[in-house]
């Protein structure tokens, strides 16, 4: 990706927040609306304030060069004569993360607790390091830099249609010093060959027609999880392994995810385990959730002899 004067800027951003000690962690849209809520306004110099809980600011209330940095990556806005950070910078791991301030906007770079808990299941992954992965759906890049950040001598990409997720997991992967390649695309249409390891952590919410980062299709939001096991498995090596992370509906006891690749998935050796077993209970008031009892988070793991 095109290196610019933008990302430059971004670059130093990052660094400076390193260098810092910067350790804001993103939690739910919920309590992050609750928690800056509670106070509007930065705190003058708080960088947490600033990139984290996203409060409006003053220009007199932080580094001149800093905001400088700041407007030269054109990521700050302007309300009521105060200032406001429109990407957030969230901590996993030991690497820093940007991604979108408003996640109202049908193209958001999302990053929230899911991405922490599809983090440590590829951490807790064993065998043989991989040659060439790639994170299907990258978004701001969390699960390639894992896989990057574990197995350093690994070939891996980061897809997306999303060119802003791409341009950001550029970043924090140049700011990480991980190498990673990123792909503009649909899943798997527009990359060659075959991987020893494919992750996934896709979007999961019915009804979210337009939101690249929520938008999970059919079947209760698990469409789009199911479309993108079927497509990966013919595109693993031998020993290769498929690693997905995604909410899965459970519908009269049945956990729709589980249940459907189980279905196709041949000869594959398949793990799964609920990380938890019932996240995002707000949505079963919705008519498209009316026969979920719960939305439980799971890893699947699919592995060609």
């Amino acid at each position: 990706m095109t290196d610019t004067a933008a990302d430059g800027a971004l670059l130093r951003i990052l660094r400076r927040l390193s260098d810092a000690g910067y350790d804001f962690v993103m939690p739910t849209l919920a309590t992050h609306a609750l928690v800056a809520d509670r106070r509007p306004d930065a705190l003058p110099g708080d960088l947490k304030d600033i990139f984290g809980w996203t409060r409006c600011f003053s220009a007199t209330h932080i580094p001149v060069d800093l905001l400088a940095d700041m407007r030269q990556a054109d990521i700050v806005s302007e309300e009521g004569g105060q200032l406001r950070a429109t990407l957030r910078v969230s901590l996993i791991e030991d690497r820093l993360h940007f991604h979108s301030a408003n996640n109202r906007d049908d193209h958001a770079v999302f990053l929230g607790p899911d991405s922490y808990r599809f983090v440590r299941l590829l951490g807790a992954l064993d065998g043989p390091a991989p040659q060439r992965a790639i994170d299907i759906g990258t978004g701001a890049g969390a699960g390639a830099m894992a896989v990057a950040a574990r197995w350093p001598e690994a070939e891996v990409t980061g897809s997306d249609i999303n060119p802003r997720a791409l341009r950001l997991m550029s970043v924090n992967a140049r700011h990480a010093g991980l190498s990673i390649t990123s792909l503009e695309s649909a899943g798997l249409d527009a990359v060659d060959g075959d991987f020893d390891l494919i992750v996934a952590n896709p979007p999961f919410i019915a009804g979210q027609g337009g939101r690249v980062y929520r938008d999970g299709g059919g079947l209760n939001g698990a469409e789009l999880a199911i479309d993108w096991v079927r497509a990966g498995i013919p595109r693993l090596s031998p020993g290769g392994r498929f690693v997905l992370y995604t909410g899965s509906p459970v519908v009269n006891g049945r956990n729709l995810v589980r249940d459907a690749v189980a279905d196709f998935a041949g000869d594959l050796e398949m793990t799964w385990d609920e990380l938890d077993p019932d996240i995002f209970g707000g949505l079963l008031r919705r008519d498209d959730y009316r026969d979920v009892e719960r939305i439980a988070a799971v890893g699947l793991t699919l592995r060609r002899p």
